[in-house]
C-alpha cells in the first residue's frame, strides 16, 4: 500500500445510507473501518416550532434576528419555502435588525439579498455576538440554531433584557437504533480510533448528543483532538469549530472517495506530528 495508506489505523465513520461503500473505501486504503449509522431524515412536521416562530416574524413580532451559521440560514430559508412563497422570509428580514455571527451567515444572507446590519467580530463566538448587540438590546430577538442549541448565548441575551426565541431547524434525527452510534462514542472516548471522517455536520451533532448522554463528551473531544479528523467541506468544518475542534483536512473536492483517499495519504504524517507535539 506504500504511502497512500491508513497503515492499519482504526477509522471511525458515521455514514448512514452509504455505510457499506464507506467501509470498503477505508479498507481499500489500508484502514480498519468502524461505521455507525448516525442519522435519519426528520419529517417537516418535526419543525413545527420553527414554522410557528416564522409566523411571528411575518406578524412583526421580532425586532432582531440572529443568524449563527450559514448552513442553518440556508436550511431555514428552504424549510420556510415549503409553506410560503420564497421571497416572504427575506422580505420580513429586511424590515428588522439582522445580526450575523461571522462571514458564513453574511454570505448566506447576501444570497437572499438581506443585509447583515451587525456582524460579530473574530473569533465569532457567542460572546462576540452578545457584545455586538449590546448597544441595541431590550428587544424581541429570534436566534437561528442549527442542530444544536446555544444556551450560553440565549441566557446572555436574556440577561440584557431581551425576550429570546430560539428557532432550531431539524433536518435530521437520530437513527431508530442508536446502538452502533453509542458503541462508536464509547470507543472514541476510550481513544480507540486513530482517525475519524465526517461527511455532514449532523454526524457530529448526533455523535456528541450520544456522548453527552453517556457522560463522555469531554473524553470524545480530547480523543478527536488526538486523532486525525477529515471533514468533507466547509459546513462540516464549521460544525467542528462549534465544538472547539479543528479539521486536519478537507478533500480537494467534497466527495466521499476523495475524502478517504486524501485522508489516507495525510493521516500517518499528521498523527506523527500530533504525537511529537
Amino acid at each position: 500500500m506504500g504511502r497512500m495508506s491508513f497503515q492499519g489505523m482504526r477509522v471511525l465513520a458515521l455514514e448512514t445510507r452509504r455505510g457499506r461503500e464507506m467501509a470498503e473505501l477505508i479498507r481499500k486504503h489500508g484502514g480498519e473501518p468502524f461505521v455507525a449509522p448516525s442519522m435519519r431524515e426528520a419529517p417537516l412536521e418535526g419543525n413545527e416550532q420553527a414554522f410557528a416562530a416564522v409566523e411571528r416574524l411575518f406578524a412583526g413580532e421580532f425586532d432582531m434576528f440572529v443568524f449563527l451559521t450559514g448552513v442553518g440560514a440556508r436550511a431555514l430559508h428552504r424549510l420556510i419555502a415549503t409553506r410560503h412563497p420564497g421571497e416572504r422570509f427575506p422580505e420580513a428580514l429586511r424590515r428588522i435588525t439582522v445580526v450575523a455571527r461571522g462571514p458564513k451567515p453574511v454570505a448566506a444572507l447576501r444570497e437572499m439579498d438581506v443585509p447583515a446590519h451587525i456582524q460579530a467580530p473574530e473569533p465569532n463566538t457567542w460572546r462576540e455576538v452578545v457584545e455586538a448587540v449590546k448597544p441595541v438590546t431590550g428587544r424581541r430577538i429570534a436566534v437561528q440554531e442549527y442542530g444544536r442549541s446555544n444556551p450560553e448565548l440565549i441566557q446572555a441575551l436574556g440577561a440584557l433584557g431581551a425576550a429570546v426565541t430560539p428557532i432550531r431547524i431539524y433536518q435530521w434525527q437520530l437513527p431508530e437504533d442508536t446502538g452502533p452510534l453509542r458503541q462508536a462514542a464509547r470507543e472514541l472516548g476510550e481513544g480507540r480510533f486513530q482517525a475519524a471522517l465526517f461527511t455532514t455536520p449532523f454526524q457530529l451533532v448526533h455523535l456528541f448528543r450520544i456522548a453527552e448522554e453517556e457522560g463522555i463528551s469531554e473524553q470524545a473531544r480530547t480523543a478527536l483532538r488526538r486523532a486525525f479528523v477529515g471533514s468533507i467541506g466547509p459546513a462540516t468544518t464549521e460544525m467542528l469549530a462549534s465544538y472547539d475542534l479543528a479539521a486536519d483536512m478537507e478533500p480537494s473536492h467534497p466527495k466521499m472517495g476523495l475524502l478517504v483517499r486524501e485522508a489516507a495519504e495525510r493521516a500517518p504524517r499528521v498523527l506523527e506530528q500530533k504525537r511529537a507535539g
